[in-house]
């Protein structure tokens, strides 16, 4: 199996862009990383980076190399995947993102028993709130709340989720309550906003008898995690936007009260990102079909799977 880590070895390197970041992501050091690199040129007879102390740029020869390279990768994950669908035995590593409240609440949960019914399996899960990229992160699969800009890669939806204007009892008796999105933007509510990296303004997608309108909102309040929005909102900060089977243990306690509720957030898409050769691999379709089982009616009816 030496040349395919060394061909596997390659890939990330070309991916990532860095011998260090290539060993991160494959749980090997950097000499192995290094010394992997140099076994293949040594049998391909040519250079495949460009190295200095600074950088390290593919030459030709490695763009060349990368295309096949993928492709038997690909083959042999492929060939891997027919037998063990042969002998129902599913093995190795799946690597999962998903946004914070959404791994928290609804993925997290479901893993163990996953993990129990494959112990052939090993998980790890990433959660953030920021866009993640599948290739260079070498994610098997990501769960996502929106639209991704990414159509190279596959979607399998789950639900549409329903969103809510929220704020604390507190707030609402000391800065009144809004009944509709134009009174949001008059300056006199603290909206509380998710930040992500290079956004420039806040807009919120709300309903309107004309169909979906873009509001533009502002707010002292930033971050980027969710649950600190959700947090903030219920110590009396502001208004908040969130999916409404993240608060709806709030709003059922009183800590929460939906507002502006002539002007409700549309509906956000709930789904499932990978790559196209992920989905041939039976641990990545088990994980998945495993996980949208348990999680769609949950969604739907706004409450927490048992």
């Amino acid at each position: 199996m030496s040349y395919l880590d060394n061909v596997r070895t390659f890939v990330r390197v070309y991916e990532l862009g860095s011998m260090s970041a290539a060993g991160r992501d494959l749980r090997v050091s950097p000499a192995v990383t290094s010394s992997r690199i140099s076994q293949l040129e040594q049998h391909l007879g040519v250079r495949l980076f460009q190295r200095t102390t600074r950088s390290l740029t593919p030459t030709e020869q490695g763009k060349a190399f990368y295309g096949g390279a993928c492709e038997i990768l690909e083959s042999v994950d492929a060939a891997e995947a027919q037998v063990v669908d042969i002998t129902e035995n599913p093995r190795g590593s799946l690597f999962v993102a998903a946004p914070l409240g959404v791994g928290r609440r609804l993925i997290a949960p479901q893993i163990a028993g996953f993990l129990a019914l494959y112990p052939d399996i090993s998980l790890r899960l990433r959660l953030t709130d920021r866009k993640v990229d599948l290739t260079t992160e070498g994610l098997d699969l990501a769960f996502f709340l929106g639209q991704p800009e990414d159509s190279n890669l596959r979607i399998r939806k789950i639900s549409d989720v329903t969103r809510v204007l929220c704020a604390a009892p507190a707030y609402l008796a000391q800065r009144g309550h809004p009944d509709t999105a134009q009174d949001l933007i008059d300056g006199k509510h603290e909206c509380l906003n998710l930040r992500f990296p290079g956004a420039t303004e806040f807009q919120w997608r709300l309903m309107t008898p004309d169909g979906p309108r873009k509001f533009p909102v502002s707010g002292r309040f930033e971050s980027d995690d969710g649950d600190v929005l959700t947090d903030w909102a219920v110590a009396g900060c502001g208004i908040a936007m969130k999916p409404l089977f993240e608060v709806a243990e709030h709003i059922k306690a009183g800590r929460l009260v939906p507002v502006a509720t002539q002007n409700p957030p549309e509906p956000i898409q709930m789904a499932c990102l990978f790559a196209h050769r992920r989905r041939q691999d039976p641990k990545t379709r088990l994980f998945m079909e495993y996980v949208i089982e348990r999680i769609g009616k949950a969604i739907q009816n706004s409450a927490l799977p048992d």
